[in-house]
């Protein structure tokens, strides 16, 4: 273990040099989506709190059955009582009630807050694993849902437990750092708020752990305010909306300390940035440790609720139509890991995968059945007691596209999206492991569009991990800095022959990182390239990878200036413990899931092409990924990845209608033709006029150019939105139009 030691002091050593564009680098400020037209297929969700409800309520009842006579939940797979289980399972209870359901579980609540009540005032020795910081938000916040259904006396001695000092509840101010820090400080503000304990002392703590205890280094330092926790490298963008999470209810509960209104800026500006990396079907972020666990979906839906009530408190109606938006596109994310088999009915998978949750696929050892499930629970019914306004949706910024976004250093991701089809890259992977796995990979790693199953991806799979011959010798250290690594990872980008073998992108990790220039931004089309090429002091090929992203799917081409063999290596979702219907033949590459209308398709479109599996497929935290090549003898590897819908064309008619011209490409789907695209749905780009049909009349004229967009239907335009102010010409009729003011009903 010695060698494998010094190897990681080395591997983090370089993680610090060497990084992708720098955080001051960046644009300045937030990508800011203006414009308000998005597919003329877009619809309300109208998701009603009650279905928050019953998702939460399923969940309780599922658990009930493991609850002992003295209130404490046991976890089925662990066979005991695991960290705050109990207490989110209390609050949630609670909030059931109080919203007049359940009633027939009062009891067990009230035993489930005894139990931890009791616990939590004698101190972190008797709660479970020590987790007494998780605890004090769950139980101060279910007093007021309790207090009317139980006796005076009763609620008097939970008053008193409740207010135990936080001295004797957490483990010091030296330990916990991260996320944990800030469910302290949730809690601390609740039990003030609520007049639990000393309010000064309460934000004296607070701003001593923002200022002092690295809170407001985290977040507040972060170049679009995510929150860092420090736990893996790449930080994870999956816990990241832990602490922002923890830290907004702070903020929103009405903390009023010094340092509020810097929080409260913060926040809100964290709440737009996670708007735009969510995926258009409303997964949060990819990447780092505890990546595609469910309840970080449901921490994004939480969030983006308690934002709308901000914004409506602001007068802003159209960014709470967003983020309630927002927050129903994360809530029906989920419901696609919903179980309902046998004692597990109303309960969800605890990662976004269907094994049995004993496999442990996808799992971080923190994982557990109990706590977990507790916590979808909890900030579920949190979410439910949180909309307190009647919000009128909008499109959300991940539908309507015409954005890029690069996270900082500590992140290195990259997020491009276009009409709601969105493309992320992972500019640089994991060198250092985290529980022994690598969880982020190099490379594309997430590929989604609006109303399609995006597990179909590719997803993003976590890099396994590969230590037998690997910590034999010194011989083997000095053999990972030169062709091996010790992991196997799969992502969408290149590979190419290196000493007789074939070399994936994802497995370079530790001497390969990605740039992005971005040459082309609109609703309809994005256009960026990125250049995979080794750090300082290493040696390899360069490749040049160009993405042209429309609404209806990506165009992807793959080059090199150098005389090496290439193709470009896909992921394909074979098993996520449903078997998929995957298909290799005629230079396609398909998956679906068996009876469903959505398939993910790569068509490669060389001449000659070749698409075969190449290798084994590899265990995801989605499922099993199977590595599959496009080559050619081409300079550019040319696949399109068209994320296919029940009405949409077949891949195979997709691809034989496939014209490659100088300034874009044709298909049946569309249209790309430089800064313009003609699609099924809607058009626009930048110009001055539109021909739909290219019959050289032009449907749409405007006096100057601009940027603009057609809503259609049935071929026809009803609706126009442009980024200037022009004088438009539809129908032999003239229009003067504003600035992302869209002209309905034409």
């Amino acid at each position: 273990m010695k060698y494998h030691f010094r190897l990681l002091l080395f591997i983090s050593f370089l993680t610090v040099c060497f990084f992708t564009t720098k955080a001051q680098d960046l644009p300045k400020s937030l990508p800011d989506i203006k414009y308000h037209l998005t597919s003329s297929n877009w619809s309300p969700l109208n998701t009603s709190v009650d279905s928050y409800l019953d998702a939460a309520e399923g969940m309780v009842r599922a658990m009930y059955q493991f609850q002992n006579t003295e209130g404490a939940i046991i976890d089925p797979y662990l066979n005991k009582e695991h960290q705050y289980t109990t207490p989110y399972y209390a609050f949630t209870v609670g909030a059931l009630i109080h919203t007049g359901r359940a009633k027939d579980l009062i009891n067990s609540g009230v035993i489930a807050m005894e139990k931890s009540l009791t616990d939590f005032s004698k101190g972190n020795d008797f709660i479970p694993e020590k987790h007494g910081e998780f605890y004090i938000a769950a139980l101060a916040g279910a007093m007021e849902l309790y207090e009317p259904h139980v006796d005076a006396k009763r609620f008097e001695g939970w008053k008193k437990k409740v207010s135990t000092p936080i001295e004797k509840i957490w483990k010091g101010k030296s330990i916990g750092l991260n996320n944990w820090r800030t469910y302290a400080m949730k809690g601390e503000w609740i039990r003030a708020n609520r007049g639990f304990i000393d309010r000064q002392k309460t934000i004296d703590f607070i701003e001593d752990n923002w200022k002092n205890a690295t809170q407001y280094e985290r977040i507040g330092l972060d170049k679009w305010n995510l929150y860092q926790d420090w736990s893996s490298d790449p930080q994870s963008l999956a816990v990241e909306a832990v602490g922002r999470g923890n830290l907004t209810s702070v903020v929103l509960e009405g903390y009023d300390g010094p340092s509020a209104q810097q929080m409260l800026d913060i926040m809100r500006k964290g709440g737009k940035t996670s708007m735009l990396l969510m995926s258009p079907t409303g997964q949060c972020p990819a990447n780092g440790r505890t990546d595609n666990h469910v309840f970080n979906d449901i921490l994004y839906q939480l969030i983006f609720d308690a934002l709308a009530e901000d914004a409506v408190a602001q007068n802003n109606t159209y960014l709470a139509g967003q983020y309630r938006r927002s927050a129903m596109l994360a809530f029906q994310s989920i419901q696609r890991w919903k179980r309902n088999d046998d004692k597990w009915d109303g309960s969800f998978y605890i990662t976004k995968n269907k094994y049995e949750p004993g496999e442990r696929v996808g799992y971080q050892p923190a994982s557990q059945w109990g706590h977990y499930t507790g916590a979808m629970m909890f900030h579920l019914a949190e979410a439910a007691l949180a909309r307190k306004t009647d919000v009128k949706e909008v499109p959300a910024p991940t539908e309507i596209g015409g954005y890029t976004i690069q996270t900082d250093d500590r992140f290195s991701t990259f997020t491009a999206n276009a009409g709601g089809m969105q493309v992320v890259i992972n500019l640089r992977g994991a060198s250092v492991p985290k529980y022994n796995k690598y969880w982020t990979p190099l490379g594309g790693v997430r590929f989604s569009k609006s109303n399609w199953d995006d597990r179909l991806g590719p997803s993003d799979g976590e890099a396994n991990f590969i230590d037998d011959a690997f910590t034999q010798s010194s011989k083997g250290i000095k053999e990972s800095f030169g062709t091996v690594f010790p992991y196997s990872a799969l992502t969408l980008g290149p590979s190419w022959m290196e000493k007789g073998n074939w070399i994936r992108l994802a497995d370079k990790a530790l001497t390969f990182r990605g740039n992005v220039v971005t040459e082309f931004v609109h609703p309809l089309l994005v256009k960026f390239r990125v250049t995979y090429a080794t750090i300082t002091g290493h040696s390899g090929p360069v490749f040049h990878q160009e993405f042209i992203i429309t609404p209806d799917g990506v165009m992807t081409y793959l080059s090199s200036p150098q005389d090496v063999p290439f193709g470009l290596t896909v992921p394909l979702l074979t098993n996520d413990g449903t078997e998929l219907e995957t298909k290799i033949s005629g230079g396609i590459a398909t998956t679906g899931y068996p009876g469903s209308d959505d398939t993910q398709n790569f068509i490669g479109l060389n001449q000659d092409v070749l698409v075969a599996q190449d290798g084994d497929a590899i265990r995801s935290t989605y499922g099993d990924l199977l590595p599959v090549k496009f080559q050619s003898a081409d300079k550019k590897q040319m696949v399109y990845i068209y994320p296919k819908s029940k009405p949409d064309p077949k891949a195979q008619e997709v691809k034989s209608s496939f014209i490659i011209t100088e300034n874009g490409f044709s298909s049946v789907l569309g249209k790309v033709e430089d800064t313009m695209y003609i699609g099924r749905n809607s058009a626009g780009g930048f110009g001055d006029s539109l021909d739909l049909n290219e019959d050289g009349k032009p449907d749409l004229t405007f006096n100057k150019k601009c940027g603009f967009i057609a809503q259609l239907k049935n071929g026809k335009i009803i609706a126009v939105e442009t980024d200037a102010t022009v004088n438009m010409t539809f129908n032999g009729k003239k229009y003067a139009v504003k600035p992302h003011v869209p002209i309905l009903k034409l």
